[in-house]
Protein backbone atom coordinates (compact mmCIF):
# COMPACT_ATOMS: atom_id res chain seq x y z
CA UNK A 1 0.00 0.00 0.00
CA UNK A 2 3.03 2.21 0.68
CA UNK A 3 4.00 2.03 -2.68
CA UNK A 4 0.62 3.05 -4.49
CA UNK A 5 0.73 6.22 -1.83
CA UNK A 6 4.11 7.22 -3.13
CA UNK A 7 2.64 7.14 -6.54
CA UNK A 8 -0.57 8.37 -5.75
CA UNK A 9 1.20 12.15 -4.71
CA UNK A 10 3.60 11.73 -7.48
CA UNK A 11 0.43 11.90 -9.56
CA UNK A 12 -0.58 14.93 -7.92
CA UNK A 13 2.27 16.75 -7.54
CA UNK A 14 2.67 16.34 -11.67
CA UNK A 15 -0.90 17.33 -11.81
CA UNK A 16 0.27 20.41 -10.28
CA UNK A 17 3.17 20.98 -12.63
CA UNK A 18 1.56 20.35 -15.36
CA UNK A 19 -1.13 22.83 -14.65
CA UNK A 20 1.37 25.52 -13.91
CA UNK A 21 3.08 25.10 -16.85
CA UNK A 22 -0.28 24.72 -18.73
CA UNK A 23 -0.89 28.45 -17.30
CA UNK A 24 2.23 29.58 -18.47
CA UNK A 25 2.15 28.45 -22.02
CA UNK A 26 -1.66 30.37 -22.30
CA UNK A 27 0.07 33.54 -20.81
CA UNK A 28 3.20 33.68 -23.12
CA UNK A 29 0.59 32.52 -26.41
CA UNK A 30 -1.55 35.92 -25.18
CA UNK A 31 1.74 38.01 -24.90
CA UNK A 32 3.29 36.05 -28.00
CA UNK A 33 0.36 37.84 -30.08
CA UNK A 34 0.87 41.44 -28.66
CA UNK A 35 4.82 41.23 -28.87
CA UNK A 36 4.24 40.05 -32.78
CA UNK A 37 2.02 43.47 -33.74
CA UNK A 38 4.43 45.33 -31.86
CA UNK A 39 7.38 43.36 -34.14
CA UNK A 40 5.43 44.17 -37.57
CA UNK A 41 4.71 47.87 -36.96
CA UNK A 42 8.22 48.63 -36.39
CA UNK A 43 9.90 46.69 -39.16
CA UNK A 44 8.32 48.99 -41.79
CA UNK A 45 10.23 52.35 -40.37
CA UNK A 46 13.18 50.82 -39.61
CA UNK A 47 13.21 49.40 -42.93
CA UNK A 48 12.48 53.17 -44.53
CA UNK A 49 15.25 54.56 -41.79
CA UNK A 50 17.53 51.82 -43.19
CA UNK A 51 17.33 52.73 -47.13
CA UNK A 52 17.81 56.51 -46.20
CA UNK A 53 20.87 56.50 -44.15
CA UNK A 54 22.68 53.85 -46.13
CA UNK A 55 23.40 56.14 -48.30
CA UNK A 56 24.00 59.21 -46.46
CA UNK A 57 27.80 58.93 -46.11
CA UNK A 58 30.33 60.98 -47.71
CA UNK A 59 33.78 62.18 -46.10
CA UNK A 60 32.51 65.39 -45.78
CA UNK A 61 29.50 65.06 -44.05
CA UNK A 62 31.51 62.56 -41.52
CA UNK A 63 33.38 65.26 -40.60
CA UNK A 64 30.55 66.95 -39.72
CA UNK A 65 28.65 64.17 -37.82
CA UNK A 66 30.73 61.88 -35.87
CA UNK A 67 28.30 59.44 -36.33
CA UNK A 68 28.91 59.14 -39.22
CA UNK A 69 32.80 58.45 -38.87
CA UNK A 70 34.33 55.29 -40.39
CA UNK A 71 37.34 54.58 -38.23
CA UNK A 72 40.13 52.76 -40.58
CA UNK A 73 41.35 50.45 -38.09
CA UNK A 74 39.09 49.21 -35.05
CA UNK A 75 41.01 49.14 -31.65
CA UNK A 76 37.99 49.28 -29.40
CA UNK A 77 34.50 47.76 -29.90
CA UNK A 78 31.38 47.81 -27.81
CA UNK A 79 29.34 44.85 -27.44
CA UNK A 80 25.65 45.22 -26.78
CA UNK A 81 23.73 41.83 -25.73
CA UNK A 82 19.89 41.38 -25.19
CA UNK A 83 18.75 38.55 -22.71
CA UNK A 84 15.51 37.97 -20.99
CA UNK A 85 15.15 38.71 -17.27
CA UNK A 86 13.51 35.50 -16.95
CA UNK A 87 14.43 32.32 -17.15
CA UNK A 88 11.70 29.10 -18.44
CA UNK A 89 12.43 29.99 -22.05
CA UNK A 90 13.78 27.09 -23.25
CA UNK A 91 17.10 28.04 -25.28
CA UNK A 92 16.52 31.17 -25.86
CA UNK A 93 19.11 33.62 -23.34
CA UNK A 94 21.30 30.24 -23.12
CA UNK A 95 21.55 31.15 -27.26
CA UNK A 96 22.09 34.54 -26.78
CA UNK A 97 24.50 34.41 -24.38
CA UNK A 98 26.26 31.84 -26.72
CA UNK A 99 26.75 34.35 -29.66
CA UNK A 100 28.20 37.29 -27.75
CA UNK A 101 30.38 35.20 -26.32
CA UNK A 102 31.77 34.12 -29.31
CA UNK A 103 31.57 37.61 -30.72
CA UNK A 104 34.31 38.93 -27.75
CA UNK A 105 36.30 36.05 -28.22
CA UNK A 106 36.42 36.53 -32.13
CA UNK A 107 37.23 40.42 -31.77
CA UNK A 108 39.75 39.66 -29.06
CA UNK A 109 41.69 37.60 -30.91
CA UNK A 110 41.92 40.35 -33.63
CA UNK A 111 43.96 42.25 -31.27
CA UNK A 112 40.68 44.45 -30.47
CA UNK A 113 39.82 45.38 -26.95
CA UNK A 114 36.47 45.40 -25.84
CA UNK A 115 33.33 46.94 -23.44
CA UNK A 116 30.45 44.92 -22.29
CA UNK A 117 27.09 46.27 -22.29
CA UNK A 118 23.89 43.87 -21.21
CA UNK A 119 20.40 44.52 -20.75
CA UNK A 120 18.67 41.66 -19.10
CA UNK A 121 19.22 39.96 -15.67
CA UNK A 122 20.07 36.39 -17.45
CA UNK A 123 22.95 37.80 -19.48
CA UNK A 124 24.25 39.72 -16.63
CA UNK A 125 23.93 36.93 -13.95
CA UNK A 126 26.07 34.63 -16.44
CA UNK A 127 29.12 36.95 -17.20
CA UNK A 128 28.85 38.06 -13.63
CA UNK A 129 29.66 34.76 -12.37
CA UNK A 130 32.12 34.67 -15.17
CA UNK A 131 33.86 37.48 -13.97
CA UNK A 132 33.29 39.55 -16.93
CA UNK A 133 33.62 43.39 -16.53
CA UNK A 134 30.35 44.85 -17.41
CA UNK A 135 30.41 48.72 -18.37
CA UNK A 136 26.52 49.03 -18.50
CA UNK A 137 24.15 46.29 -16.98
CA UNK A 138 20.21 46.98 -17.35
CA UNK A 139 17.28 45.13 -15.72
CA UNK A 140 14.85 48.07 -16.33
CA UNK A 141 13.09 46.89 -19.45
CA UNK A 142 9.59 45.93 -19.82
CA UNK A 143 7.61 43.66 -20.91
CA UNK A 144 6.76 46.49 -23.66
CA UNK A 145 9.81 48.26 -24.69
CA UNK A 146 9.61 51.45 -25.79
CA UNK A 147 11.32 54.33 -28.05
CA UNK A 148 12.52 55.80 -24.66
CA UNK A 149 13.84 52.74 -23.47
CA UNK A 150 15.90 52.06 -26.31
CA UNK A 151 17.31 55.80 -26.18
CA UNK A 152 18.51 55.08 -22.64
CA UNK A 153 19.83 51.94 -23.92
CA UNK A 154 21.95 53.18 -27.20
CA UNK A 155 22.16 56.74 -26.11
CA UNK A 156 25.79 56.43 -23.59
CA UNK A 157 27.28 54.19 -26.14
CA UNK A 158 26.48 55.96 -29.25
CA UNK A 159 28.14 59.46 -27.52
CA UNK A 160 30.91 57.20 -27.09
CA UNK A 161 31.61 56.03 -30.48
CA UNK A 162 31.14 59.92 -31.34
CA UNK A 163 33.82 60.92 -29.21
CA UNK A 164 36.13 58.15 -30.48
CA UNK A 165 36.40 56.20 -27.15
CA UNK A 166 34.92 53.40 -29.17
CA UNK A 167 35.33 52.24 -33.37
CA UNK A 168 32.86 50.08 -33.33
CA UNK A 169 29.38 48.72 -32.03
CA UNK A 170 27.76 45.25 -32.37
CA UNK A 171 24.18 44.33 -31.14
CA UNK A 172 23.77 41.03 -30.42
CA UNK A 173 19.78 40.50 -30.10
CA UNK A 174 17.56 37.43 -31.22
CA UNK A 175 16.02 37.72 -35.07
CA UNK A 176 12.07 37.12 -34.71
CA UNK A 177 11.27 34.95 -37.89
CA UNK A 178 8.44 33.05 -36.19
CA UNK A 179 7.06 31.63 -32.69
CA UNK A 180 9.54 28.44 -34.04
CA UNK A 181 12.29 30.62 -35.56
CA UNK A 182 14.48 32.94 -33.32
CA UNK A 183 18.14 32.52 -33.97
CA UNK A 184 20.23 34.71 -32.21
CA UNK A 185 21.59 37.37 -34.56
CA UNK A 186 24.90 40.05 -34.38
CA UNK A 187 24.78 43.35 -36.15
CA UNK A 188 27.50 46.05 -36.36
CA UNK A 189 25.08 48.87 -35.71
CA UNK A 190 28.14 51.48 -36.00
CA UNK A 191 29.86 52.50 -38.26
CA UNK A 192 27.08 52.81 -40.21
CA UNK A 193 26.98 50.46 -43.10
CA UNK A 194 26.20 51.89 -46.84
CA UNK A 195 27.38 52.88 -50.39
CA UNK A 196 30.08 55.95 -50.37
CA UNK A 197 29.02 59.19 -51.91
CA UNK A 198 26.31 61.36 -50.69
CA UNK A 199 22.67 61.30 -52.41
CA UNK A 200 22.58 63.86 -54.70
CA UNK A 201 20.39 67.59 -53.48
CA UNK A 202 17.70 66.01 -56.60
CA UNK A 203 17.15 62.47 -54.71
CA UNK A 204 15.21 64.08 -51.54
CA UNK A 205 12.72 67.44 -51.02
CA UNK A 206 13.63 68.36 -47.49
CA UNK A 207 11.58 70.40 -45.31
CA UNK A 208 13.10 72.04 -43.00
CA UNK A 209 16.66 72.00 -43.64
CA UNK A 210 19.43 69.06 -44.34
CA UNK A 211 21.04 69.71 -41.32
CA UNK A 212 18.11 69.69 -38.95
CA UNK A 213 17.34 66.63 -40.63
CA UNK A 214 20.37 64.82 -40.45
CA UNK A 215 20.92 66.00 -36.56
CA UNK A 216 17.54 64.20 -36.18
CA UNK A 217 17.33 61.44 -38.31
CA UNK A 218 21.36 59.77 -37.16
CA UNK A 219 20.63 59.40 -33.70
CA UNK A 220 16.89 58.13 -34.60
CA UNK A 221 18.77 55.21 -37.26
CA UNK A 222 20.41 53.45 -34.19
CA UNK A 223 17.87 54.65 -31.34
CA UNK A 224 15.32 52.82 -33.87
CA UNK A 225 17.99 49.76 -34.23
CA UNK A 226 17.86 49.19 -31.24
CA UNK A 227 13.84 49.39 -30.33
CA UNK A 228 13.42 46.97 -32.95
CA UNK A 229 15.70 44.70 -31.66
CA UNK A 230 14.00 45.14 -28.49
CA UNK A 231 10.42 43.98 -29.40
CA UNK A 232 11.94 41.59 -31.53
CA UNK A 233 13.81 39.78 -28.20
CA UNK A 234 10.37 40.47 -26.56
CA UNK A 235 8.66 38.39 -29.37
CA UNK A 236 10.91 35.44 -29.39
CA UNK A 237 11.25 35.45 -25.97
CA UNK A 238 7.30 34.84 -26.14
CA UNK A 239 7.56 32.44 -28.74
CA UNK A 240 10.46 30.47 -27.08
CA UNK A 241 8.56 30.29 -23.87
CA UNK A 242 5.63 29.23 -25.24
CA UNK A 243 7.14 26.36 -26.77
CA UNK A 244 9.08 25.21 -23.74
CA UNK A 245 5.94 25.23 -21.59
CA UNK A 246 4.06 23.30 -24.01
CA UNK A 247 6.94 20.78 -24.05
CA UNK A 248 6.76 20.52 -20.52
CA UNK A 249 2.90 20.15 -20.57
CA UNK A 250 2.58 17.50 -22.95
CA UNK A 251 6.14 15.72 -21.22
CA UNK A 252 3.85 16.39 -17.75
CA UNK A 253 0.77 14.19 -19.66
CA UNK A 254 3.05 11.59 -20.56
CA UNK A 255 4.69 11.01 -17.07
CA UNK A 256 1.20 11.19 -15.75
CA UNK A 257 -0.02 8.42 -18.67
CA UNK A 258 2.79 5.92 -17.01
CA UNK A 259 1.82 7.08 -13.26
CA UNK A 260 -1.17 5.73 -13.73
CA UNK A 261 -0.58 2.77 -15.17
CA UNK A 262 2.02 2.23 -12.37
CA UNK A 263 -0.64 2.76 -10.18
CA UNK A 264 -3.17 0.87 -11.59
CA UNK A 265 -1.22 -2.02 -11.57
CA UNK A 266 -0.16 -1.26 -7.87
CA UNK A 267 -3.88 -1.20 -6.76
CA UNK A 268 -4.60 -4.32 -8.70
CA UNK A 269 -2.05 -6.27 -6.97
CA UNK A 270 -3.18 -5.17 -3.52
CA UNK A 271 -7.04 -6.08 -4.59
CA UNK A 272 -5.68 -8.96 -5.59
CA UNK A 273 -3.79 -9.80 -2.70
CA UNK A 274 -6.71 -8.77 -0.43
CA UNK A 275 -9.12 -11.39 -2.00
CA UNK A 276 -6.45 -13.81 -1.61
CA UNK A 277 -6.35 -13.53 2.27
CA UNK A 278 -9.60 -13.38 2.24
CA UNK A 279 -10.44 -16.56 0.79
CA UNK A 280 -7.78 -18.31 2.64
CA UNK A 281 -8.91 -17.10 5.74
CA UNK A 282 -12.44 -18.17 4.96
CA UNK A 283 -11.43 -21.65 3.90
CA UNK A 284 -9.45 -22.04 7.26
CA UNK A 285 -12.31 -21.44 9.42
CA UNK A 286 -14.33 -24.02 7.51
Amino acid sequence: MAGAREVKRRIKSVENTKQITRTMELVATSKLKRATDRVYAARPYAQGLQEIVSGLYSRELAEKYPILRRPETVKRAAVLLLTANRGLAGGFNANLIRQARQLLEKLRAQGIQTELHIAGKKGIAYFKFRGEPMMTQRTDISDRPTVEDAESVIGPIRERFESGAVDAVYLVSSQFRSAMSTPPHTRELLPIAGGDGAPSADTYILSPSGDMILERILPAYVRNAVYTALVENQAAEQGSRRTAMKNATDNAGDVLEHLTRTYNRARQGQITQEIAEIVGGSAALE
